[in-house]
């Protein structure tokens, strides 16, 4: 009698595996690399801030900086006594007298309030008659009121997003101390893949389809701060889909390949990766993409080495899904992130689902213009287009219909990238 089937994991208990893995490999290796060159890295080391930002007291708008209790009338008349550019640090403020001021000028001694030049008349003589009285501490931005010395601005954890890289610039760090890049090794397995401009549309032979895994799967992998060896196709045999895990296992973090999981005669991944390692998981209860596998592969030279590998179906948009839901968050953890991703919105589906599946499903929508959710109308695990039309992911609960007008969980399809 065949060996009955183990009960497919729950994506929940498949990531708990994945990212314990991830954590006991997790990269300690740090670099250090300019500010402007961070973008999307994961900070290592904290950034503390050296001063006050803003550093002094400032305008926030042109205008004119005064006394508030010189101009407390309505068309209060004062002489112009100063000018003070942005980068200028004016003299002391003598009462009775304005000063003519630009946004991100140091406030001068003596003035507690900017007047913008809005609710001014200048007036012959260097002179302005400011015609709304102003409130004390109006239009200043207070030194500190951003940033205060000795306070961390960034945390150790955090992937580095543009505003980020502005704000450890803006306290003066001109390199940060990173995590290396996870060096991840990309390969598909197939007899019927063939590679875009190897062979002309017309030429295609039958049976034959362009390998559209390849770019879907390494861009994610770039967009999550990889750095990717594309090793191509293996042939669908079980001697060279060993070799090419041996031969991956040695400079790489992980391995991750698409196609070849599932259970066919001609699906070789599971016994090649259990005979140069081992298999920690197979198969999820998702839909799409429930041939899944995480496990690992000896280093030969480095006794008790291992390489981490993650096995994703070939169907192109099960190898997406299961990316977004499995691999992304195993390569935070890989990478030692601490910041989560955002949750689920609650959004109103405007479609009808009445026959769901015995597993979770993630189905591809849009939002429209009234807020709520369109659905693609075909949800076939093979039609990219429809990764490509949507936005975000449904994640619908085994068993669970969704009527028009119900709040289901969305997930915006760049949270679940991880790009900055």
């Amino acid at each position: 009698m065949p060996e009955p089937r183990a009960p497919l994991l729950s994506l929940d208990e498949a990531l708990v595996r994945l990212t314990a893995g991830a954590t006991l490999a997790r990269i300690t290796e740090l670099e250090t690399v300019l500010t402007a060159d961070a973008l999307g890295r994961v900070l290592a080391i904290d950034v503390v801030s050296a001063i006050d930002l803003p550093p002094a007291d400032t305008s926030s708008m042109d205008g004119y900086a005064l006394r508030a209790s010189d101009a407390g009338e309505v068309n209060a008349l004062l002489p112009v006594s100063q000018r003070i550019p942005a980068g200028a640090v004016g003299t002391a403020l003598q009462a009775g007298t304005a000063a003519r001021i630009f946004t991100g000028a140091q406030l001068p001694a003596g003035a507690d309030a900017v007047v913008m030049q809005e609710d001014c008349e200048s007036v012959a003589g260097d002179r302005v008659r400011v015609i709304a009285p102003p409130t004390l501490g109006q239009w200043i931005r207070c030194r500190g009121e951003d940033v205060r010395s000795g306070a961390t601005v960034l945390a150790r954890g955090a992937r580095l997003t543009p505003q980020a890289l502005g704000l450890a610039a803006g306290v003066g760090a001109a390199s940060l101390t990173v995590v290396r890049r996870p060096r991840v090794a990309l390969f598909s397995t197939g007899d019927e893949l063939v590679m875009p401009g190897a062979v002309t549309p017309q030429a295609l032979p039958p049976g034959a389809i362009y390998n559209s895994n390849r770019f879907t799967l390494r861009g994610l992998l770039q967009a999550a701060g990889c750095t990717v060896s594309d090793l191509g196709i293996v042939p669908d045999r079980l001697d060279a889909t060993r070799a090419a895990l041996r031969d991956a296992a040695a400079a790489h973090d992980l391995i991750l390949s698409s196609g070849g999981v599932s259970v066919g005669e001609e699906d070789h991944i599971r016994p090649a990766v259990a005979a140069e390692g081992r298999i920690e998981l197979w198969q999820v209860a998702i839909k799409p993409g429930k041939p899944l596998a995480f496990g690992a592969i000896r280093r030969a030279a480095m006794t008790g080495s291992e390489c981490l590998f993650i096995g994703l179906p070939g169907n192109p948009v099960s190898s997406f899904v299961t990316f977004l839901m499995a691999v992304a968050p195993f390569l935070r953890a890989l990478q030692g992130v601490t910041t989560e991703p955002p949750q689920a919105m609650r959004l109103p589906a405007h479609f009808d689902w009445p026959r769901p599946d015995r597993r979770r499903e993630f189905l591809r929508v849009r939002r429209n213009a009234m807020g709520g959710l369109d659905l693609f109308a075909n949800q076939s695990s093979g039609v990219l287009t429809s990764a490509v039309w949507a936005d975000g992911l449904v994640d619908n609960p085994p068993g669970q219909s969704i009527a028009h007008g119900e709040v289901v969980a969305y997930h915006p399809l760049a949270s679940l990238v991880g790009a900055p």
